[in-house]
């Protein structure tokens, strides 16, 4: 019998760090939809993050992204955020934007080029020093686009020599969080592809590299679960960029392609131990057609309604039936739970914390879609266009 007073303990320690680009203009590859109302500085996207928390309870830091989010003093962005109800979080690097990476970053074939991406490594940890953040997230674009376009493990020791140049950088409370993506851009070799390949370099690293699990990362039918487990069991599981995917990329809500797969993530989570602080539960989203800030709250909640589910998964009879070699009713206690609808359970979660039961409503009633549409005119609107 699973005990509902410890679910709604563990439901309240929740925290979902919520990523500043998903609050400006950004979306596909083809088309980026300018919307009204839509941060143009750090601090307006702060100030976005800020109102997600308020009314979810459970998004208390930001993740920034280098150079997207730059600004002359990173201890003053700090600050501001602190004084809104919020916290600097992770640190994400970008490698993929310059014209100088056309054949990749720290694994390109040019000494000049690897310095040049290694020296905006450096400086993201020097960023983070200077909010107090502690994870630096690290993705590649780095890959070949041909066969024997390069030598395939020679980047591959570009890339171990860069990595270890960041880990010894970092400070004794800093982690480096390394992802992973299949394919795009490059097309036919991606320098780091898989999960197999983050963890093996992690592993050389040391305690303080780990591995970043984007949900919409993986070639189809692969069972991300078993990854979660695998990694949690090494001790090697940093965090996941959580969103969705119907076909090839990342940009969609959590929880909008497969529901399903996310609660059977969260239950691996919770099994495995890493519900708590050692696993940083971060949102990776783009909305191009939708509004930003209902679609983060949607996606948090989305979040919280598999976790709970998660958590309501009696383990006790779970392991008998495992045990009994009874197929069907192992399944049927995971099903059980998944089949379980959470929302009172969160809508009275929520008013124990002090909150609206329902933070889209919330949110509407803040007024807060209408005041940043009527007073952020004007200036260059924050978004990485296509």
């Amino acid at each position: 019998m699973t005990d509902l007073a410890a679910v709604k303990a563990a439901l309240k320690t929740q925290a979902v760090e919520t990523p500043s680009w998903a609050y400006g203009n950004s979306g596909t590859r083809f088309k980026v939809f300018a919307q009204a109302g839509v941060p143009r500085t750090p601090r307006e996207k702060i100030e976005d993050a800020a109102k997600v928390h308020e009314v979810t309870g459970v998004a208390p830091t930001v993740a920034l992204h280098i150079p997207w989010d730059t600004v002359d003093d990173y201890a003053a962005l700090a600050k501001f955020a602190e004084e809104r109800g919020v916290r600097l979080g992770a640190v994400n690097s970008n490698t993929f934007q310059d014209d100088a990476y056309r054949l990749g970053s720290i694994c390109h074939p040019e000494a000049t080029v690897r310095r040049k991406a290694l020296d905006h490594l450096l400086e993201c940890v020097d960023i983070m020093d200077a909010t107090g953040s502690a994870d630096l997230k690290l993705w590649f674009a780095d890959g070949t686009n041909y066969p024997g376009q390069d030598d395939v493990r020679g980047r591959q020791d570009r890339l171990a020599e860069g990595l270890a140049a960041v880990y010894e950088r970092l400070g004794d409370d800093q982690r480096m969080l390394l992802e992973y993506k299949l394919f795009e851009p490059a097309f036919y070799t991606t320098d780091v592809p898989d999960w197999g390949t983050a963890y093996a370099h992690c592993l050389k690293l040391g305690a303080r590299a780990q591995v970043v699990v984007d949900t919409g990362h993986h070639a189809p039918g692969t069972n991300i679960e078993f990854i979660v487990a695998t990694l949690l069991r090494e001790g090697k599981l940093g965090g996941f960029d959580f969103n969705s995917r119907f076909y090839a990329d990342d940009d969609l809500m959590v929880g909008a392609a497969d529901p399903f797969q996310l609660f059977r993530i969260m239950y691996e989570v919770v099994r495995g131990g890493g519900f708590g602080p050692d696993v940083a539960f971060m949102l990776d989203q783009c909305h191009n057609i939708e509004a930003k800030i209902p679609a983060i709250i949607r996606s948090v909640m989305n979040v919280q309604e598999a976790t709970a589910k998660a958590l309501l998964v009696d383990r006790t009879a779970l392991a008998a039936a495992q045990r009994s070699g009874d197929v069907l009713e192992a399944n049927a206690v995971l099903m059980d739970a998944y089949n379980t609808d959470v929302r009172p359970l969160l809508a009275e979660v929520r008013e124990e914390m002090g909150l609206d039961a329902d933070p889209i409503a919330a949110y509407r009633r803040s007024g807060w879609a209408e005041r940043i549409v009527a007073e952020r005119v004007g200036g260059q609107q924050a978004g990485w266009g296509a």
